[in-house]
């Protein structure tokens, strides 16, 4: 008879449990391959797929010893490194709800989230434990405090992991299932408040497991830099997990540090969200550009550069287009050639680009994406507490991404632009995201934003705003000429702000409002001042 982790479902398209059940797996691959390492951290400690399985184990009994029974809440609010990523396991072992938080958050985001949570437990750094004194903390009650003590405010009970009395872990009330929820994962909050996003053990692992991200298997060693309250930080630990691979565990991604860092724990695959495939390029080439055992990474956008950084660094690009609340539809074959793409559809999800009335538009019309997918629970089953919001994202059943793109004859899809960041000028539709391509190429600028602001004819003007490559100084008439040179002269900026770093999210997610916010600053070039002028080009009718 069949074990409640090896049970099949009467619906073929649901694995079984040790297959994406974060619980079962782990156990599966601690009878399986028990000494074979499962994570790797930068101070050189590593665990083996045994020794993970005792410290989960562990940890969730003294989270039982606490109150957490299966199906509650438990708030994380923890940098990465060991801690974080044993509080993960140890919740969900427990078949609780991992929520972690941004670290970055305080004061009225802090609260919003905190209170959307619902979460009476949070296991905190002592580092952060004062902004909570700060705050409305809403149902919380209780903080289990990890590394530096901390001064705990009024209302809260505190404990420390190190000091609970260790005792026997009980056994479930029912078997974790398929279609459970796994995590709460907040995004950005870049465009409005913080949204908590529903995801099932089935959404994680659709979302990069062996179906979906086929070229990575269970002999590699993913990179985790990417926070752990970001899909990439509380995913691939889970998905390298389903396939008996392993992990190599990275506080976060410093561009002088990343190639150590990848030596060191002998990665094999990485990924490079936002600017940091731009971050290592312009870096001096050394002689050991090609020493290390990166066979892949996915660069999420594909910039102009990928062909420069597969030929230099000997590694194999890959791209996809993915969101917190989607699994992966979208994913290209190695080294793609074409400029901007994202790749094709992959099987069992279905994508459409569709106008303001979710009506299909034709391939080379620019159209926003929605998507669904063929297997229950392999994508976002709500926005906690929002139901608002949620049925806006699923109206007509299918997922609103936001997102514009277009599609070409062969199917290759082609991100053009955050609809809310699109920018008109003069009767023209703008895509930031192709004006950012056309900057950063430029060899004296490391990083950078196209935004609207207002203009005085109406509508937009083009802004860009920059920071220089260490070492470098950026002058924004000559910026504007190479971009002349690049870009429709619609789209050439025409006030260009320089600064020594943008300012991002945690997740590498440039903060646009911020920008637009700030505007046109006294420290603002307006290429107008010296009555620097670009116009359409006259063509001659025969």
């Amino acid at each position: 008879m069949q074990d409640e982790a090896t049970a099949t479902f009467a619906d073929p398209r649901i694995p079984t449990r040790e297959t994406c059940v974060l619980r079962y797996a782990l156990e599966r691959f601690a009878r399986e391959k028990p000494d074979e390492t499962y994570v790797v951290f930068g101070n050189g400690e590593s665990w083996s797929y045994r020794e993970t399985l005792e410290r989960t184990a562990a940890r969730a009994a003294a989270l039982q010893s606490l109150g957490v029974k299966q199906g509650d809440h438990v708030a994380a609010w923890l940098p990465n490194g060991a801690e974080a990523l044993l509080s993960h396991f140890a919740v969900n072992y427990l078949g609780a709800v991992f929520v972690p938080i941004n670290t970055a958050y305080r004061g009225s985001i802090l609260e919003h989230v905190v209170a959307n949570t619902d979460a009476e437990l949070m296991i905190v750094h002592g580092d952060l434990v004062p902004r909570l004194g700060e705050i409305d903390r809403a149902q919380l009650k209780r903080l289990v405090i990890c590394g530096p003590d901390a001064e705990v405010p009024p209302g809260l009970d505190a404990a420390r992991f190190e000091t609970l009395p260790a005792q026997p872990l009980a056994p479930l009330e029912r078997p974790i299932d398929p279609w459970d929820t796994q995590a709460v994962i907040y995004t950005s909050g870049t465009t409005g408040p913080s949204k908590g996003v529903l995801m099932s053990y089935l959404h994680l692992f659709s979302n990069a497991g062996p179906e979906t991200w086929h070229f990575v298997t269970g002999e590699d060693r993913f990179l985790v830099n990417l926070p752990i309250f970001h899909i990439g930080g509380v995913g691939l630990p889970f998905v390298m997990l389903a396939r008996g691979g392993s992990i190599a565990l990275w506080e976060n991604f410093r561009t002088d540090e990343f190639w150590d860092f990848v030596r060191a724990t002998e990665c094999t695959a990485c990924f490079l969200l936002g600017v940091m495939a731009t971050f290592l390029l312009k870096e001096p080439a050394s002689a050991r550009d090609r020493d290390h055992k990166l066979r892949l990474a996915l660069m999420v956008p594909l910039t102009e550069s990928a062909g420069e950084f597969h030929t230099r660094f000997g590694i194999d690009i890959y791209t996809i287009f993915n969101m917190t609340e989607i699994s992966t539809p979208i994913l290209s074959e190695p080294n793609p050639t074409a400029l901007g793409t994202c790749g094709t559809v992959r099987p069992h999800v279905d994508v459409r680009l569709v106008d303001e009335n979710d009506c299909e538009v034709p391939a080379g019309t620019v159209g926003e994406m929605i998507v669904r997918t063929d297997r229950p629970w392999a994508m976002m089953h709500g926005y906690y507490n929002n139901p608002e919001a949620t049925a806006r994202a699923w109206r007509n059943g299918w997922f609103h991404t936001g997102d514009a793109f277009r599609r070409d004859e062969a199917g290759s899809f082609f991100f053009i632009d955050r609809i809310k960041d699109a920018i008109r000028r003069r009767g023209e539709n703008i895509s930031s995201f192709e004006v950012e391509a056309e900057i950063v190429a430029h060899p004296d600028v490391q990083e950078a934003a196209a935004i609207g602001v207002p203009s005085e004819l109406g509508e937009d003007e083009v802004m860009a705003v920059v920071a220089p490559v260490a070492g470098h100084s950026i002058d924004p008439a000559a910026l504007t000429t190479f971009l002349a040179e690049r870009l429709p002269y619609f789209m050439v900026p025409r006030y260009v702000r320089v600064i020594a770093e943008l300012p991002k999210t945690p997740t590498a997610k440039v903060q646009k409002v911020d920008l637009r916010r700030e505007g046109v600053t006294a420290d603002t070039w307006d290429r107008e001042t010296p009555n620097i002028t670009f116009k359409r080009e006259k063509l001659s009718l025969r």
